[in-house]
């Protein structure tokens, strides 16, 4: 149950932690009350949060009792409260308050129990690619671990090992995605590659780095219409040695999942010269990405691969090109050098993406915006003024 979407948890659920006598540990804690407004409670809370955090994740119960070993449910008691969003908003602000850096997403849900008509509040605490996390309520200023099913205060060195870890996962990141797109540029990638340009999507789980980190693509294989490359259908499917990958053969697009949830796109039809010239198509070339990406994300999702994501987005071969902004002079926007393109490798500005029920279209905007900009462009024209997806 730890595992599952917060959402689908039922009274059942909780009812069948009792009934197979399931122990607190280090991804789950039990608690009979709710943490009042007193800065011991508050404390408590946040070194609970902040631990979980800083360690694997984990879920937090208030209103279920523990037995006299203080680790086994003994009674499914519920919390005898009138406005459960309240507690929530109460609980949500104590974090955003009392914890640095923000940890998110942090999601919270009542499930009210038939019997009593009382409710039980989850807390469900996401394992955070920004830790270590301080708890900072007026001037505790201390990190905390889980261990087993209690808290433990970081000492130097394990303080310096998070921070090391941290560090290590950024630069593992970026190191992933260069050697990706020297590979892809060098014609050295999974299928062979054309000399044109080519708009490359990597979308990235932060937990895809964890050693053991390994997804069932069994289920995907000729078995997932979300499957394809960016801009066509798939043609050919096969298993290799990083994962799975769906190509087409008349051109280098393809899609490869890696087994430990990655994901990788290349396409070269949008940026296609044959017919317009050294253009992007304003008109189509963003809506095919977010469709595409929206694609990708359905498939982690169905694989349970966890939040938070990185996305992002690369355009290789453009220097020279333009943005075709006008249906009848596209052919011709090349020809307007104040408007093009000064350099080969585009490097869009990643978007974080903390859970699957984010807009998609309003998380990319700032990559969107950035390829208008070199382009020439104070932003990109497929928003209107409020920022919201309207395109042209």
């Amino acid at each position: 149950m730890i595992d599952k979407d917060i959402n689908q948890i039922t009274e059942e659920d909780l009812n069948s932690l009792k009934e197979d006598e399931v122990p607190e540990g280090k991804k789950l804690d039990y608690k009979e009350i709710l943490p009042g407004n007193s800065q011991d409670n508050k404390k408590e809370f946040l070194k609970d949060v902040s631990a979980f955090a800083n360690t694997s994740g984990g879920l937090l119960i208030y209103g279920i009792s523990e037995g006299s070993d203080n680790a086994i449910p003994e009674e499914i008691k519920g919390l005898d409260i009138s406005n459960p969003d309240d507690e929530i908003t109460r609980l949500e602000n104590m974090i955003r308050n009392g914890i640095e850096p923000k940890i998110s997403p942090i999601e919270m849900i009542s499930i009210r129990l038939s019997d009593s008509g009382k409710v039980i509040i989850l807390v469900k605490v996401p394992k955070s690619w920004r830790s270590p996390h301080r708890v900072t309520l007026r001037g505790h200023n201390k990190f905390y671990l889980r261990i087993s099913n209690s808290n433990h205060e970081m000492d130097v060195s394990e303080l310096r090992n998070a921070f090391n870890l941290s560090e290590t996962l950024t630069e593992k990141i970026k190191r992933f995605r260069e050697d990706r797109l020297s590979n892809i540029i060098a014609d050295e990638g999974p299928v062979g590659m054309n000399n044109s340009a080519k708009t490359v999507i990597h979308i990235i789980p932060l937990n895809s780095f964890d050693p053991g980190q390994i997804s069932d693509l069994n289920n995907i294989y000729n078995n997932n219409q979300n499957f394809q490359p960016i801009s066509t259908h798939k043609s050919k499917e096969r298993y290799n040695l990083d994962g799975l990958i769906a190509y087409t053969e008349r051109t280098s697009n393809y899609i490869q999942i890696f087994r430990d949830g990655i994901i990788e796109a290349v396409d070269e039809n949008l940026l296609d010269t044959r017919y317009d010239g050294n253009v992007i198509p304003s008109g189509i070339y963003e809506k095919e990405i977010l469709e595409a990406i929206k694609k990708y994300l359905a498939i982690l999702e169905d694989l349970g691969v966890e939040t938070p994501i990185l996305i992002f987005i690369s355009l290789i071969g453009v220097k020279g090109y333009a943005m075709a902004t006008n249906a009848r002079a596209y052919k011709l926007e090349h020809l307007r050098p104040h408007y093009l393109i000064d350099r080969d490798v585009l490097l869009l500005p990643e978007t974080l993406l903390e859970n699957y029920g984010i807009e998609i279209e309003k998380s990319l905007k700032l990559s969107f915006d950035s390829l208008w900009n070199a382009c020439g462009y104070p932003e990109s024209r497929n928003y209107n003024e409020d920022g919201d997806w309207d395109p042209k």
